[in-house]
């Protein structure tokens, strides 16, 4: 999934406001629609059946070329949205008419101006039942079971035919006679030499069920490439943008993690799309995830600012002014992301705030320790011991959870590196044995549901 991203200079329309851009960010979870002007606009919005679409009516506008070309192209893969038409449906009213593939629970909201953006008109477009993310985990890894299962009874398929297969020169077998004599009941040579179909299946049986002792429990492990969509993230001299980088590297690691027996992996956002911090923690608590890692590549006010980091969440105040800059420049995703305040739990936000506990740090430190011991054999470190700061996405209380700064991506030789696709993959390579280091030292408990 990517975006579509069409913008034009700002040009006033008559008696109405100027539009800056319009950005769509469809995705699995939910598709984004983005008006962005230099003044704040209002809209009313309804469902119709017949064929399904979402009527937009937004107040303060007159229709223009460009405004009708931007809300008309949608991507062809977008699973909620068909089409767009738009047209001035009164004076200074322009409705939007959305075609839907599917039901959704639209919200509509307005953010004011933050960082590089001005006013925005937000549509959020969900689908009515959310997505189980536990059983696709499980699904996936009873397909992976599936494949491999097959391909060992192919392997096995292909021995045995090449074995049963005459060689077109070798000798047959001696012929019965006097001087011969097989007791009874007893395979000949060849045939005893040879594994027969029954014995392969056997074995390709046993080498299943072993398969799937291995993996009876499964170790979920929750990757949160930070930021997305809306929200960019820290950008590099060159024009690097770290919610680019930080996806690269999570999908990697995905793949990595996957290949290991009995464990998956469940990213918050596997496309450019964006997931306020309150979602993250809840996506990694959905799913019953034996650890979180959260990926970033951020920048400090000076470029000479280098070297990788791991964080895990402090009771108290953060381990340095460095820590607390960071976590207090992560927190403002949200705000620069765009979140619809009015449908914020704030019960779950007081709790996540409240909840987490002595163990959970503790955890979180052992785990820290591990993927940042592996790390420093990949690069610079910028500090050689887990730092300790209030980041919101860390506070799953029963989550061992770590956020990972990778480099700073406004550092010139570190933004370079994190562009080498060399070293993205000696990076995920780090991470995935300070994890895998951290479950050999620390086996996961059991589960309260049968995973």
């Amino acid at each position: 999934m990517g975006t579509l991203v069409l913008a034009f200079a700002a040009r006033h329309l008559a008696h109405g406001a100027a539009i800056v851009a319009v950005r769509v960010w469809p995705a699995a979870d939910y598709t984004r629609v983005t008006i962005e002007s230099d003044s704040a606009l209002a809209a009313k919005h309804f469902l119709a059946e017949n064929p399904p679409r979402l009527v937009i009516d937004v107040d303060g506008l007159d229709l223009s070329p460009q405004l009708r070309d931007l809300v008309g192209q949608v991507r062809a893969d977008d699973p909620f949205i068909a089409g767009v038409r738009v047209g001035q449906y009164q004076p200074r009213v322009v409705r939007l008419v959305i075609d839907l593939k599917q039901a959704i629970k639209p919200q509509l909201f307005a953010l004011t101006p933050v960082a590089a953006y001005r006013h925005r008109l937000v549509f959020d477009l969900y689908p009515t039942q959310e997505r189980d993310l536990l059983l696709a985990l499980v699904q996936e890894r009873e397909e992976a079971e599936h494949q491999a299962a097959q391909a060992v009874q192919d392997a096995l398929g292909e021995f045995i035919g090449q074995v049963d297969r005459p060689a077109a020169a070798a000798p047959g077998p001696p012929a019965s006679g006097p001087g011969t004599h097989t007791a009874p009941g007893a395979p000949d040579d060849a045939a005893a030499s040879q594994p027969g179909p029954t014995r392969a299946a056997a074995e390709a049986s046993k080498s299943t069920s072993k398969a799937g002792s291995r993996t009876s429990r499964l170790v979920i492990v929750a990757l949160d490439p930070g930021h997305g969509g809306e929200d960019p993230g820290a950008i590099g001299p060159t024009g690097l943008r770290e919610k680019d980088v930080v996806l690269a590297v999570a999908l990697q690691l995905r793949e990595r993690l996957n290949a290991v027996p009995g464990m998956r992996a469940m990213l918050t956002r596997d496309a450019d799309f964006f997931v306020p911090l309150q979602d993250r923690v809840r996506k990694a608590r959905r799913v019953q995830a034996d650890l979180f890692v959260s990926i970033h590549a951020d920048a400090f006010f000076t470029p000479a600012a280098r070297g990788a980091s791991v964080f895990a969440l402090s009771q108290g105040g953060a381990s340095s002014a460095a820590a607390r800059w960071m976590a207090n420049r992560e927190n403002l995703a949200d705000a620069v992301g765009g979140i619809n305040v009015k449908v914020k739990d704030t019960s779950v936000m007081h709790a996540l705030l409240d909840m987490s506990t002595t163990a959970q740090i503790k955890d979180s430190l052992r785990l820290g320790k591990e993927v940042l011991g592996q790390i420093g054999r990949v690069g610079r470190l910028h500090k050689a011991s887990v730092e300790q700061a209030g980041f919101a996405v860390l506070k799953a209380p029963d989550i061992p959870s770590i956020l990972v700064e990778t480099a700073f991506i406004s550092n010139p030789d570190e933004e370079a590196k994190l562009r080498d696709e060399r070293y993205r993959s000696r990076l995920v390579e780090a991470l995935s044995t300070g994890i895998k280091r951290y479950f050999a030292k620390n086996p996961p408990l059991a589960r309260n549901r049968g995973t």
